[in-house]
């Protein structure tokens, strides 16, 4: 690939803006300053420096968020902060896009690509990608709400009947759940449906890959192993972050 295609393909610009990145020698690859916007790179395992910080070529990205309160998955935020505000230019340059949405007062694991394929593996209503989230309630969590949402509930202006798996009461307020939807505002709803309402809630795992040790407002690149956990429906085997 040549060198000024490449940058673009990076995030770093249009193609002139990359061309003149280039010929302002702002560009090294292995100690060597490049000048040449045609020179052609094996992209094999490629680093390279733009203005000395240092990048790795990724075909495609694949980032988990641990995303905070108040933020909306949008690039036009509205009342709130929008989570790309949470990444550089370069990376939103690529187009960037969020895996499904997570309310702004929701917390937890958010996932991003620029990648179509991915976005449209997991959100796509067939494929049935299980979210585990962490929920707390206003009043106290009784058997026959947990034994609803397990049967399964009917929610305003959807179809069909909306069931949670691997239902577990932690404490009286508070309960752990996997959805297989992905409906607006599905998990409030569903409590709604069974008489109870959520103080807090919290994504902790997207298909087998669990949110562990990521501090809150941080990102990291998925490795591999991750970004095929993530798109798994079995959620009995993890990988963590």
């Amino acid at each position: 690939m040549l060198l000024e295609k490449m940058l673009q393909s990076q995030g770093f610009g249009t193609r002139k803006n990359c061309q003149q990145l280039i010929q302002n020698a702002a560009i090294k690859i292995q100690d060597d300053i490049i000048t040449d916007p045609k020179f052609r790179l094996d992209l094999q395992d490629l680093e390279f420096e733009v203005y000395g910080n240092t990048f790795q070529y990724r075909e495609k990205v694949y980032i988990a968020l641990n995303k905070p309160q108040n933020y909306e998955c949008s690039h036009q935020a509205t009342h709130h902060f929008s989570v790309f505000d949470l990444f550089d230019d370069v990376l939103k340059n690529r187009g960037l896009q969020c895996v499904g949405r997570l309310d702004q007062d929701t917390t937890g694991l958010l996932l991003l690509t620029d990648d179509g394929q991915f976005l449209q593996a997991l959100t796509h209503p067939k494929k049935h990608v299980p979210k585990v989230y962490q929920i707390k309630t206003i009043d106290p969590i009784t058997d026959e709400q947990i034994q609803q949402l397990e049967n399964g509930v009917e929610l305003r202006n959807e179809k069909g009947s909306f069931a949670a798996t691997e239902v577990t009461r932690i404490a009286e307020h508070e309960l752990s759940m996997a959805i297989h939807q992905g409906v607006y505002h599905q998990v409030k709803r569903m409590l709604a449906a069974v008489g109870n309402k959520v103080e807090s809630l919290h994504r902790g795992q997207i298909g087998q890959l669990k949110l562990a040790e990521l501090p809150e407002g941080e990102w990291v690149y998925l490795t591999e192993a991750q970004f095929v956990a993530a798109k798994n429906t079995d959620i009995n085997y993890f990988q963590t972050l």
